[in-house]
């Protein structure tokens, strides 16, 4: 098998920007010291002649040493003094604090040397898929969603019923933090009682993908779906752009601050959308607080649970990938783990963490981080925060270390496993360890043909949706380093499998800890992540007792009890309804 590899309370009618300037005039110079001239020399007269030789000499010396400008000069040497004291300390005592705190270096490829015999030899206690989570959720009964072409249900207070205007957003990033952006649209338009344009994407100069709504979602479902609760059009009306001399930039633009809460629109969008009839919102990412009213909740939840599906093009090919993991997996019963793993170049440099390349891998991430991040990174003291970040858990985890993680859990080599990632950091040598741990590893470039995939190429979001979908379906989902993609995947996933997100989030501080520990046995070592597993069993049916939403509390990570509505109260329906939208439309 080959692998490859704002504006804060201020009008929005104008935005501005505003500068500074000074009167030009350079400051004026110092006064140059005092001189002493002959009224010293006077008093000198008057003391030779008033005042003994032995006073004469004190009083003479005291005048030296205390005119002005020996007391500058003294000054002077004395800041100079200080200043270097202060330098050494600072210096020294940086040096004390990091010398007393601690760090971890990578060794998880000693373990595995070390762990290796027992690895290849031990399939005694292989964990059956179908037993993985012993938890259950016990489903309550919910009311039914509101069912109405009437959208004076979801009216906001002094918000009329007719709608206001016409609403364009753009939504910015990658394919995940798009679709976030998308929910919010529906939202804040659900808020002004507002006719939404189909959202444009903007380009992202990281993930620089050039495709449009219609490229990856189906419009013409999105606006079916929507239909009685918000209104969707592809376009603005002939008649209303041509008052903007057909061009978008001259449609009223709003600068709207981050997680601005829903009052925030109707005390200062809402007016200007009831003047012009048209507002414009960009950029758009995280412009809606995730606290809002339950009607307007609901419609996050419609939109990203129903509205939101894949274009033709990518849900055959993902269908098809899907069909290949589950025939790959016949001896676990069609079932398989999926694993997102975040070990791109860009990933490992921006994270700050070295691993077992020596000088030459710090050589090429210090030059990967000044051609990507201009200054952004200081290069003194680099080895310092490489430990300190990877004892507190934020490097991104190796395919070594993953591997080893799900051997300890009990995962054998008979184990399908789904691989989504970019461009993984030197993929032949670090996917080599994995690889030999579990034989059974598949990617979309390994699942699909080259011309399947040749239209997907270029196209960073379309590529992350054939991955996103495989991943949902997966009996385990292990996610590695955090990130839009695995939030919205546990959420959906929570969605589908009654509330459970059925997925493997590793403590990495514990990891970090057991993988450092070149002493520990495999007995140990297997004991540890079996309570890892039962650790990440138990948080995956969980729901935040406090319902305070925010951005890792979200409803796209949490979708119940808000968005229980809309479920089947069986997840096998539930599981039928998302595959069955999976196939194209004919």
């Amino acid at each position: 098998m080959a692998i490859n590899t704002i504006m804060k309370n201020k009008p929005y009618n104008v935005v501005s920007s505003e500068g500074s300037g000074g009167d030009g005039n350079p400051p004026s110079s110092p006064p140059s010291p005092w001189r002493q001239t002959n009224g010293f020399s006077q008093c000198r007269r008057r003391l030779r002649s008033k005042v003994p030789l032995q006073y004469f000499r004190k009083d003479s010396l005291a005048a030296g040493i205390f005119g002005r400008r020996n007391i500058q000069f003294l000054l002077l040497l004395f800041f100079l003094y200080f200043s270097g004291l202060m330098m050494c300390v600072g210096r020294f005592s940086n040096f004390l604090r990091h010398s007393r705190e601690p760090i971890a270096i990578y060794k998880s490829h000693l373990l595995l040397e070390k762990f290796w015999h027992d690895i290849e030899t031990d399939n005694s206690t292989a964990l059956e898929l179908s037993s993985v989570w012993q938890f259950k959720r016990r489903m309550r009964v919910q009311k039914p969603c509101p069912v109405s072409t009437d959208r004076r249900h979801l009216g906001s207070v002094g918000v009329s019923s007719d709608p206001t205007g016409y609403l364009i957003v753009e939504a910015n990033g990658g394919l995940n933090q798009q679709r976030s952006a998308i929910c919010n649209a529906v939202a804040v338009a659900g808020i002004l009682n507002a006719v939404l344009v189909i959202p444009s994407f903007g380009y992202n100069s990281v993930w620089k993908d050039p495709s449009e709504f219609r490229d990856i979602y189906d419009e013409d479902h999105f606006i079916a779906t929507l239909e009685g609760y918000v209104k969707v059009v592809k376009e603005l009306p002939n008649e209303l752009i041509s008052r903007y001399d057909h061009n978008i930039t001259n449609i009223p633009h709003l600068r709207v601050e981050a997680w601005a809460p829903a009052k925030h629109y109707l005390g200062k969008v809402y007016p200007v959308l009831q003047e012009h009839g048209v507002i414009r919102i960009a950029p758009f990412a995280n412009r809606l607080a995730m606290n809002v009213p339950s009607h307007i909740q609901l419609l996050r939840c419609i939109t990203n649970y129903r509205a939101l599906r894949f274009s033709s093009p990518i849900t055959t090919l993902a269908q098809k990938l899907l069909n290949r993991m589950i025939e790959r997996s016949a001896m676990t019963g069609g079932k398989y783990v999926s694993v997102h793993l975040r070990f791109e170049e860009d990933m490992v440099a921006f994270s700050c963490c070295l691993y077992d390349g020596g000088d030459a891998e710090k050589f090429e991430m210090d030059s990967f981080r000044e051609k990507g991040w201009k200054g952004k990174f200081k290069k003194r003291d680099l080895d310092f925060v490489a430990g300190r970040n990877r004892i507190d858990g934020k490097c991104p985890l190796t395919p070594l270390e993953v591997g080893m993680m799900l051997r300890g859990m009990g995962f054998d080599n008979n184990t399908s496993i789904y691989l989504a990632s970019g461009k993984l950091y030197k993929a032949e040598q670090n996917l080599a360890p994995l690889l030999k741990m579990f034989p059974l590893l598949y990617t979309k470039e390994s699942l699909a043909t080259s011309d399947e995939l040749a239209p997907f190429q270029g196209y960073s979001s379309r590529l992350a949706a054939l991955d996103y979908t495989v991943c949902l379906f997966s009996e385990v989902f292990v996610t590695t380093q955090g990130g839009n993609f695995p939030h919205f995947l546990m959420g959906h996933r929570r969605f589908l499998f009654n509330g459970h997100a059925k997925t493997i989030k590793p403590d990495k501080r514990m990891l970090v800890g057991l993988l450092e520990n070149l002493t520990i046995s495999w007995k140990d070592f297997k004991d540890d992540m079996d309570a890892m597993l039962l650790e990440s069993d138990r948080k995956g049916m969980m729901i935040p007792r406090v319902r305070k939403f925010n951005r890792k509390n979200s409803i796209y990570t949490f979708p119940l009890p808000e968005c229980d509505c809309l479920q089947s109260h069986d997840s096998s329906r539930e599981l039928n309804h998302t595959l069955n939208a999976l196939e194209p439309p004919r």
